[in-house]
């Protein structure tokens, strides 16, 4: 008797573990979809916003690939036994994840970069003096009118997101155990080649996952960009509901578009923890 009651509730047991969520959020989509075609307001302003995609997905793609080379040096640094690497990395990491990302953008917008000009500004002043330059070269004919507002954010978002990346390294790091590292240095490896061949292999595969869920954050968090007049998705959306006052039809194209690549993403985030779980 026991035996058909645990056979009995496999079936409540599988509906209860069924997506609905997923299904609930297909069915919108393709409601939203049908009104982008069938529905002209839809129509334009999905014709209009579209065109921030392009630069949503520079911007992330970009952002992303410098980030993840500061984690990895950073990260690196984190677990160095040198103090002054140690501690630069450190302060780093505890600035930077201290900083909210939009004071972030602002903040490397108008006083980084335009510091940072005036630095290489007087950089080539100072060799055109010592005669290693001629008078006009590129170093003093760069000005901040050519540094436009997406290589702003690219900047800003890498240095944001390279914090939280080097924390994802340096614990990936960590997780490998000790012994494998004594090991290497005891077949004649220096730190770096056991680094290199032994432990970052190992690190890197158990921090995928997190790296991804990662990339899907600097995707949404890219939206803060259109702080800066960047024309990203949000700052077109802006723009069109500001001169329609289409607010619902506008944000809802928005919302939709950015949850359709998070979703994905998501999707492909879980299917690497399936595969690597699979592969141990």
């Amino acid at each position: 008797m026991v035996h058909l009651t645990l056979k009995d509730t496999r079936p409540m047991k599988s509906l209860s573990r069924f997506p609905w969520w997923f299904l609930l959020i297909v069915l919108a989509g393709l409601v939203l979809a049908y009104a982008f075609y069938n529905n002209q307001t839809y129509a334009e302003v999905f014709d209009f916003v579209k065109a921030g995609l392009i630069t949503t997905i520079q911007v992330t793609l970009t952002a992303y690939a410098i980030a993840i080379t500061i984690g990895l040096l950073t990260g690196l640094a984190r677990v160095s036994k040198n103090p002054v690497i140690y501690n630069i990395a450190t302060l780093y990491v505890q600035v930077m994840r201290g900083v909210p990302i939009l004071v972030t953008l602002l903040y490397t917008a108008f006083v980084v970069t335009p510091w940072a000009i005036d630095v290489i500004n007087s950089l080539g002043t100072s060799l055109a003096e010592a005669g290693l330059l001629p008078v006009e070269n590129p170093l003093t004919a760069l000005n901040i009118r050519k540094v436009d507002f997406v290589a702003r954010a690219i900047i800003a978002l890498a240095i944001s997101y390279g914090a939280f990346s080097a924390e994802i390294f340096r614990a990936g790091i960590e997780s490998i155990g000790r012994g494998q590292m004594e090991a290497a240095r005891s077949l004649g490896m220096s730190y770096f080649q056991a680094m290199r061949y032994i432990i970052l292999p190992q690190a890197v595969r158990r921090v995928l996952p997190p790296l991804g869920n990662d990339f899907i954050a600097m995707l949404k968090e890219s939206s803060l960009v259109s702080a800066l007049g960047v024309r990203d998705i949000t700052q077109l959306g802006k723009l069109y509901a500001s001169s329609s006052f289409r607010y619902l039809e506008t944000y809802t194209a928005v919302a939709f578009l950015y949850l359709s690549m998070t979703i994905v993403l998501s999707l492909g985030v879980k299917a690497m923890e399936r595969k690597l779980k699979t592969d141990e």
